[in-house]
C-alpha cells in the first residue's frame, strides 16, 4: 500500500483513508464484531489511516480493531464544537472511547464558510492549545466548501484539510469540481495535508467506480483518498484499484450484488427539488418528510445531482 507524508505534519498515511461513517449507527449500523472485523482487515492489508467523528459513533470499532491487531493506525477525528466547553468534551469523549492520550488529528466537522470558521474559532484555539501539549499532533477541518478549504489554506494554525471532491463535483456547496481542484492545489502548497471524501459521490457514481478512483489516485496534491467500506470484498476491491492492480471480475461481481439503498440524511432542508427531478416517482413528502419509494427507486443518483445541501446517499 502506498504511502505519502501528509502535508507538512510529521504523519505518512496510507492513499486509502478507511472512512468509518459506512459501518456505523447512522450508515449500516453493523455490531461492533462485524464492523471492527472490516477494520481489523483494513489494518492487516496496509492501510493505516482511519477517519471517523465525534457524530459517527464509530470510536468503539476502532479501539476494538486496534486491541485485536495491535496496530495503531493514524487517526483522525471531528467534531461539531464551537465553544471551548464544548471542545474538551469532544477531544476526552474520543480519547477515552478511543482507549489513547493523543489524537493524530482533530478537525472541525463540516465547516461551511469563512464565517463558520470564525464562529467555531475558541473550540479550534483550544484545539490548538492540546496541540502545543502534545495530546493532538494536527490539526484541521472538514468541509464541502471552496471557500473554506482556501479560507483553511491560508490560516498557518492549520494542518490538515479534508474537502469533498470526486469526478462529478457532487456535493461542493459553492463551486465547481475545477475550482475545487484549484483550491486543494494551493492549498497543497501551502504545505496542507489533503485528504479528499466522497469519491463516489456519496455512493450517487458508483457505476463509473473505476473512472472515479482514476481521477483520484495519481493526483499528486492528494495524499489520501477516504472511502467508505461495509464488507471485505469492497474493502478488497479498493485496495487492488488503489494499488494499480487487475481486479478480478468474480471480486467485481460480489461487490455490485451488495443490496444498496436511497437515503435522505437529517440534514435535509426540505426543498423538494429531489422529487421534481425523479422520473422513477419513488420520491415524495410525507409526514414533513421526503420518503423514499425503494421499490421504484432505481438508484440513478440524478436526484443528489439538485440537492443542495448533499443530503442525498446511496448505501
Amino acid at each position: 500500500m502506498k504511502k505519502n507524508k501528509l502535508g507538512s505534519t510529521d504523519l505518512t498515511v496510507s492513499k486509502i483513508c478507511f472512512g468509518t461513517l459506512t459501518i456505523g449507527p447512522l450508515q449500516s449500523n453493523m455490531t461492533i464484531e462485524e464492523g471492527s472485523f472490516i477494520i481489523e482487515r483494513a489494518l492487516s492489508e496496509g492501510i493505516n489511516f482511519l477517519d471517523t467523528a465525534e457524530l459517527y459513533g464509530t470510536y468503539p470499532y476502532i479501539r476494538t480493531a486496534i486491541r485485536k491487531t495491535g496496530i495503531r493506525p493514524v487517526i483522525a477525528t471531528k467534531s461539531y464544537a464551537y465553544s471551548k466547553e464544548q471542545a474538551i468534551k469532544s477531544l476526552e469523549q474520543a480519547m477515552t472511547q478511543l482507549d489513547t492520550d493523543v489524537i493524530d488529528i482533530f478537525m472541525l466537522h463540516e465547516q461551511e464558510s469563512e464565517w463558520t470558521m470564525k464562529g467555531h474559532r475558541e473550540a479550534l484555539d483550544y484545539y490548538l492549545n492540546e496541540k502545543e501539549k502534545g495530546r493532538i499532533r494536527a490539526v484541521g477541518v472538514s468541509t464541502h466548501a471552496v471557500n473554506v478549504v482556501n479560507y483553511a489554506a491560508a490560516m498557518k494554525e492549520i494542518d490538515v484539510i479534508s474537502p469533498i471532491y470526486n469526478l462529478k463535483g457532487l456535493g461542493i456547496i459553492d463551486g465547481t469540481g475545477k475550482e475545487m481542484k484549484e483550491a486543494i492545489s494551493n492549498a497543497k502548497s501551502m504545505g496542507k495535508g489533503i485528504y479528499t471524501m466522497k469519491p463516489l459521490g456519496g455512493g450517487n457514481i458508483i457505476n463509473d467506480y473505476d473512472a472515479c478512483l482514476d481521477f483520484l489516485i495519481n493526483d499528486e496534491d492528494i495524499d489520501s483518498i477516504a472511502i467508505g467500506m461495509r464488507s471485505i470484498e469492497e474493502l478488497e476491491m479498493n485496495i487492488r484499484k488503489i494499488s494499480q492492480q487487475e481486479i478480478p471480475q468474480k471480486l467485481r461481481e460480489k461487490v455490485s450484488l451488495q443490496k444498496r439503498s436511497l437515503h435522505i440524511e437529517f440534514w435535509c432542508e426540505k426543498c423538494r427539488k429531489c422529487i421534481a427531478k425523479c422520473q422513477q416517482n419513488a420520491l415524495s413528502f410525507n409526514h414533513d418528510q421526503i420518503e423514499v419509494n425503494h421499490d421504484k427507486c432505481v438508484m440513478c443518483g440524478y436526484c443528489s445531482a439538485v440537492c443542495d445541501v448533499f443530503a442525498i446517499k446511496i448505501y
